[in-house]
């Protein structure tokens, strides 16, 4: 028996039976509502005009983040509450601080992204986030402008940020506290309509015996990537599981050895601990899409689709990261390299999925370096992606683990490079010679993101460079400013 999909929007409960369960949000709000502010650009979650705020209740205070709207599926509204371009303003039309900044400051030119940016910036208003240059691009990594330049948009946020919250405004979330208060779902629910089912399983139990019973089910989580399967391929997805409101796979736990990361942990979840134990994998994190990307995609899901160029999968193998599978009661651990086997197959069996991913701790979170090469900085696919876990002691190398993203059908380490600098002095000369090593680890691919010999120079390079900035200041190796993963 189907149930009825309830949420917030705008201020008003949403009460809908009637719908396919991979409509996505964008195209309910603009043929639907007509709530036409919230623009299709690209339809895959990478110019962020569609950019819209959910928010959830946790603790009794609603948190809030902002998504695209043109790949988040309308059953993961469920309890929710959606702000869009047209629920900022006022109750009387007054504009709010982000909207007048964005008119003082001249942000606006075509229009066409200007919604995007407003709900980005809200975002950020909503959280209490100060006027601080990094929370301001990461905010904006996510959304495109092709006409005004992003300065009077940054100038905007500026003023905007240090602008106290109108009483209006305040009033406002209170409602909306007192609106989502009992939508939360305590238990599991399931959508079925338009030859299409969703079930929300809350334990993990739940989930699991819907696995065993329904194995060719298609599991979701932020639908970063499965959105795409229905807004650019078309894919008729008849079942799909979402495994975001199960707890156990939203759980972070660190222990004196290991950190614990359930499967359903959002990246923006994740990153502030990652970071804290990490630094270079918190800033590869950061640069995983934008925003909204960040604020809905799962390290879980970046594995399970086992995407050669997914750019969690190499750090995680760097570090000898392992995966828990479960399937019904039973559960099995198992090395992450293990997990990829070739190009579109995973050691996953039928009715299997990811609960957990454990990563060991690092007595030096420092010997831990990651690059990433994309076309951008930001909100972009890796070409390919580096890392590098080595131990160097009294000047000789003692450990290495280092694997690749781009170079192969799956991620993989570079075992050869590994064996030719294990025991060697850590010099220019042993670089050298793990640097030829590459051509016995690699014959990479030819792509739209590079060619072949492009990827075997790159990623031997990185390895010099690696060398470089273990013996030069860092200022002389790296951007400054935009973070370590520059390459």
């Amino acid at each position: 028996m189907s149930e009825r999909l309830t949420f917030v929007l705008n201020g008003e409960r949403v009460d809908l039976q009637d719908f396919s369960p991979t409509e996505t949000l964008l195209s309910f709000l603009r043929n639907q509502r007509a709530l036409t502010g919230s623009k299709e650009g690209c339809a895959e979650g990478d110019c962020g005009a569609c950019t819209v705020i959910i928010g959830e209740l946790e603790n009794g205070q609603i948190s809030y983040r902002s998504v695209n709207a043109c790949i988040a599926f309308l059953p993961m509204l469920h309890g929710r509450l959606v702000i869009t371009i047209e629920g900022v303003a006022g109750p009387q039309g007054q504009l709010h601080p982000v909207q007048q900044a964005i008119i003082d400051h001249h942000g606006s030119q075509c229009g066409f992204c200007t919604p995007g940016f407003v709900m980005s910036l809200y975002a950020l208003h909503l959280g209490g986030e100060q006027a601080d240059r990094a929370a301001i691009n990461n905010a904006f990594s996510g959304n495109l402008c092709r006409c005004t330049g992003y300065g009077p948009l940054i100038s905007a946020a500026e003023q905007a940020l240090v602008q106290e919250t109108p009483d209006w405004e305040a009033a406002r979330q209170r409602k909306n506290s007192q609106l989502l208060d009992g939508l939360v779902p305590d238990k599991a629910v399931s959508f079925s309509s338009h030859g299409g089912r969703w079930d929300m399983p809350v334990e993990l139990e739940e989930l699991a015996r819907l696995c065993e019973q329904a194995p060719r089910a298609t599991l979701v989580a932020g639908a970063s990537d499965i959105g795409l399967w229905v807004t650019k391929q078309m894919k008729s997805l008849p079942h799909l599981i979402d495994v975001t409101r199960v707890s156990e796979l939203r759980k972070i736990e660190v222990e004196e050895t290991l950190i614990r990361i359930g499967a359903a942990v959002r990246y923006s979840e994740a990153h502030e601990i990652i970071a804290e134990h990490f630094p270079d994998f918190g800033e590869l994190m950061r640069r995983i899409g934008g925003g909204q990307v960040r604020n809905t995609g799962t390290l879980g899901a970046n594995i399970a689709n086992g995407s050669p160029i997914g750019d969690t999968p190499p750090v995680l193998i760097a570090l000898a990261a392992m995966l828990v599978l479960r399937c019904g009661s039973k559960t099995r651990t198992i090395a992450l390299e293990d997990y990829f086997i070739a190009y579109g197959q995973q050691d996953r069996s039928s009715g299997e999925f990811i609960e957990a991913i454990e990563i060991p701790r690092l007595e030096n979170p420092e010997q831990l370096k990651c690059y990433k090469l994309s076309k951008r900085f930001d909100q972009d696919i890796s070409s390919l992606c580096g890392c590098f876990n080595i131990k160097i002691e009294q000047g000789v190398v003692v450990e290495a683990r280092i694997a690749y993203g781009g170079m192969a059908g799956i991620p993989a380490r570079a075992r050869q490079v590994e064996t030719a600098l294990i025991g060697k002095p850590w010099n220019r000369a042993t670089i050298a010679t793990a640097q030829a090593a590459y051509g016995d680890d690699f014959a990479p691919l030819d792509d739209v993101r590079g060619a072949s010999e492009y990827r075997l120079l790159a990623a031997r390079n990185l390895l010099l460079k690696l060398y470089m900035e273990s013996d030069t200041p860092l200022s002389q190796t790296r951007l400054v400013g935009r973070g370590s993963t520059f390459a």
